[in-house]
């Protein structure tokens, strides 16, 4: 019985850790990179295991246009699941919080042409 609640513990723990969000463009073909990282065009799906306040930076970009820089933040939602863990050992207060499940983000093509 004792092996079973540390299984069922230890798997939520572990659960409580990781947080995911999607991000959207407003236009289907742009680039998104997360920490410079590509992740695809139009709509990615983003997980991480970072902590409580741990930052990440988007940079969405499509050729002949300027890149529009966002960042975003794991404060933005609380996780019962980590505070259900921190119960009994501190350590997943580390991840009580947790990002939102979506976000969208407006990209405009603004010519990276000087001429005129």
């Amino acid at each position: 019985m004792k092996q079973a609640i540390a299984i069922v513990l230890s798997a939520a723990l572990f659960a409580s850790c990781s947080s995911t969000t999607m991000i959207r463009t407003t236009d289907p073909q742009a680039k998104i990179y997360i920490d410079g990282e590509l992740k695809g065009t139009g709509t990615v799906t983003h997980t991480d295991t970072k902590i409580v306040g741990a930052t990440n930076s988007v940079r969405i970009e499509k050729p002949g246009c300027e890149p529009a820089f966002y960042t975003f933040s794991r404060s933005e939602e609380f996780d019962a699941g980590a505070c259900a863990g921190g119960v009994f050992l501190l350590v997943p207060f580390l991840w009580i919080q947790k990002y939102k499940p979506e976000r969208t983000y407006e990209y405009n093509c603004v010519s990276t042409d000087k001429k005129k």
